[in-house]
């Protein structure tokens, strides 16, 4: 007889982990009993030598399907010291420090679809069924350890039956903290009517079939839903929602549905159909003009489309219930919020916000602890390329292996924000939180911030954010009372990509977005950095031109195009005459921004790269406003991309103005990549009515051909040879392509990023990590 004592690490919370472990003991033949500590499982084995073993291997390859188990120690202990355990028994959670980690919300299980579509089931349509393998984790959570007491189910006592399964180790909801079912659990309702649960979904049907739009509660919040394929709805909502371009999500009723509109492959797919199930940017399927499906208003332009499969059993009964009505296989499904403001997550919220942009709200009576948006991801060499990090993932830590001790919080930056908590070398990315220009937001980030502290049992010592000393982020994290380390925005974002990868050594960093304030007070965004944990040196950029107009030249790239033509000729006649030619702008909109350039009124210097392709996709005539951020640089790649589909060899400039090997050398002995001469070169070509996939095509090699130069000058230099990419415009998976290929040629090792966004959404991760490094040094 032998007696084990073995603590288990990992998401072994609200996954069925203490049910699963009492039917293996039973299955080995052993006695003892399980714990919930909180950070971990504590599991005393008892028995004879063999049946323990078989237990831990059970433990080992046949852990819930849900748990993600990161260690396992175990250690002898003697009998006396314990007792002798007579049954194998779950005990009372207690509450222990330790590492912890908390599990994302699950999207339904199969085993739950099929009982809530089961006439005869006790739970047939219930919009709130769960079990040990699926449902709603951190939207609901209190605190730690996982207990329907620490929970906002803490508010639905269980009726006999569910109570009944729920101390059951034979069946699946044997310890399911959120388990209930049509008489003892949540009701959805219609506000401000008197339809309850039935007859509210109903009504919601109804709705959404006749050509209405319907704010809908979910797991983490709301969701506007019309029906995809009604052209009028989806055009009303567009109206509504004063978004007359951005793409709206899809969800689809099944994978079939999908595989109708989209391509998808056996990985997507996998994905698709997967307990995280988010949002997935597919390439669409080329159809006939007479053909049935989605609408064009719901992504106009775009080659892709954003499409999910239900994950709430609520969304579920939108398309398939007993009540007579053939619902569409495609509804439109996009965050449930007004413009800039974070995700409606309660009844009040809601009322106040979406009642003008919709004809019903379906709302529910289990509160939303902590508002999570969907989850968007891409597809980069047929691998998972994340644009929005939340449902499904967040908060699940990226573990790096430097040897740190300590707590950091990160803010954060100001746009896609996401903050970060880090624990020696454990970092929680939290979930999307939004846009930090909306009051709104910043409140929603101070409350996530202040309930992450709570769970995860933090008092951080330091709190880092970006170096912009008007962002909000800045301001929130200035607020905390602790000491404050401010991060340059771009290094930040190289960390990040090395965070991720577990990259210790200094790395040659690409950082490419819109912008970022550099520590010499211009905007930069088109960076080569020479960094590590300690710190940065930029090394490089790309050619710094005015930027006119404040905030609004983000939104119009026509007046970025005007500043570098008018950067190229010196002179206003011949800029107003190419203007004229390429149909720019209005000649009044070219004599004030002139005007403006000359006395540098409302301008700034800047190395934006974001910038630099709103301004060419103005110029080649593809776009010269934007009503969404990066609306003008997708059109742009888009048009590339749709180039190079046609041709397999594309010819050299005719001139070598944008040769790839063409930098100067700046005062300071920065490397500058000559954009400038490649903007007059596309610009000539522009005038004699070469095609602008074409020049599209050509940005983009040519580009590419300057940032693999510049690292090769870098690395003859420094002798580093490693490069991490960064930034939002690495979203441009044409870029991506370009700039990793030919790196991989020279020979480097490239870092990108995988499950953390290269856009602003990872920039957290990159503070965090540097706040570690700086309180190890003592700074």
């Amino acid at each position: 007889m032998i007696t084990k004592k073995i603590r288990v690490y990992g998401i072994v919370q609200g996954v069925g982990f203490r049910p699963t472990v009492s039917r293996h003991a039973a299955a080995a033949g052993i006695t003892g009993s399980v714990c919930n500590k909180g950070p971990y499982v504590e599991i005393f084995a008892q028995g004879e030598e063999k049946c323990v073993k078989d237990f831990l291997e059970r433990l080992e390859k046949q852990p819930p399907k849900r748990a993600a188990i990161l260690k396992i120690n175990t250690e002898d202990v003697k009998e006396e010291e314990y007792g002798k355990f007579n049954d194998f028994q779950i005990i009372e959670s207690e509450k222990t420090k330790g590492e912890i980690f908390v599990s994302p919300d699950i999207a339904i299980c199969e085993e739950c679809k099929k009982e809530m579509y089961d006439p005869k089931d006790r739970r047939y349509l219930h919009p709130f069924i769960n079990c040990t393998c699926c449902g709603p984790r951190l939207t609901i959570l209190d605190a730690l350890p996982y207990d329907r007491e620490r929970t906002s189910m803490k508010e639905f006592p269980m009726c006999p039956d569910c109570a009944s399964e729920y101390e059951n180790p034979a069946t699946r909801r044997y310890d399911a903290q959120p388990v209930c079912c049509n008489d003892c659990g949540p009701e959805v309702y219609l506000i401000g009517r008197t339809e309850r649960g039935r007859a509210a979904i109903i009504a919601t049907r109804k709705m959404i079939h006749d050509g209405g739009i319907v704010a809908i509660k979910g797991i983490g919040g709301f969701h506007l839903c019309c029906d995809a394929t009604n052209e009028e709805a989806v055009q009303r909502l567009r109206t509504l929602k004063n978004r007359p371009a951005k793409p709206f999500a899809v969800m689809a009723r099944d994978v079939e549905a999908v595989k109708q509109e989209c391509l998808v492959n056996e990985v997507q797919e996998e994905i698709l159909d997967g307990h995280q199930k988010p949002i997935l940017l597919l390439e669409k399927r080329k159809k006939s003009a007479d053909s049935t499906g989605l609408c064009k208003s719901v992504a106009p332009g775009n080659p892709k489309v954003g499409i999910m499969l239900p994950y709430a059993p609520v969304q579920m009964l939108l398309f398939r219930y007993d009540d007579g009505i053939q619902m569409p296989d495609y509804l439109v499904m996009t965050s449930g919020n007004a413009s800039g403001a974070p995700i409606c997550r309660d009844d009040k919220e809601a009322v106040e916000e979406l009642s003008q942009l919709c004809d019903l709200i379906l709302s529910h009576d289990r509160k939303i602890r902590i508002r999570v948006d969907d989850s968007v991801m891409d597809f980069y060499k047929g691998e998972p390329y994340m644009i929005r990090r939340s449902r499904g993932y967040a908060p699940l830590p990226t573990m790096v292996t430097m040897p740190w001790k300590g707590q950091v919080l990160a803010a954060g930056g100001e746009l896609k924000n996401t903050f970060c908590i880090g624990v020696d070398g454990r970092f929680y990315l939290s979930p999307y939180v939004g846009d930090l220009e909306d009051l709104r937001t910043v409140k929603a980030l101070q409350e996530t911030i202040h309930r992450f502290e709570t769970l995860l049992e933090v008092e951080p010592e330091v709190a880092a954010c970006d170096l912009h000393p008007k962002y909000n982020s800045t301001v929130v994290a200035e607020e905390l009372g602790l000491p404050v380390v401010k991060i340059q925005h771009h290094y930040a974002h190289i960390l990040s990509c090395m965070a991720e990868n577990d990259r210790k050594e200094q790395v040659i960093g690409v950082a490419f977005d819109g912008t970022g304030y550099g520590t010499d007070g211009t905007i930069w965004g088109g960076e080569l950095l020479l960094a590590d944990y300690h710190g940065f040196e930029r090394m490089g950029s790309i050619e710094p031109f005015l930027q006119i107009g404040g905030d609004i030249s983000a939104k119009e790239g026509w007046r970025i195009a005007v500043s570098l033509i008018y950067q190229q000729t010196q002179d206003k006649e011949q800029t107003m005459e190419i203007v004229k030619k390429i149909n720019l702008c209005s000649e009044p909109e070219c004599k004030v921004l002139l005007a403006m350039a000359d006395r540098k009124m409302n301008a700034v210097l800047s190395t934006s790269a974001g910038r630099l392709f709103d301004a060419v996709s103005a110029i080649l005539g593809i776009r010269t406003k934007s009503t969404f951020e990066g609306e003008a640089s997708m059109a742009l790649e888009f048009a590339a991309e749709a180039y190079e589909k046609e041709i397999w060899e594309i010819d050299e400039p005719a001139d070598g103005e944008s040769g790839p090997d063409e930098e100067k050398k700046e005062p300071e002995d920065r490397l500058i990549m000559k954009t400038g001469s490649l903007i007059k070169y596309l610009t000539e070509k522009k005038t004699e009515g070469i095609q602008a996939e074409k020049l599209a095509y050509i940005f983009h090699q040519k580009l590419a051909d300057f940032i693999i130069c510049g690292c090769r000058k870098i690395r003859k230099k420094t002798k580093c040879n490693c490069v991490a990419l960064s930034g939002g415009v690495f979203q441009n998976r044409l870029l991506l392509r370009m700039v990793e290929e030919g790196l991989e040629k020279e020979h480097f090792t490239v870092l990108r990023h995988h499950l953390i966004p290269t856009n602003d959404g990872g920039i957290a991760l990159g503070q965090a990590a540097y706040a570690m490094q700086y309180i190890q040094e003592g700074k």
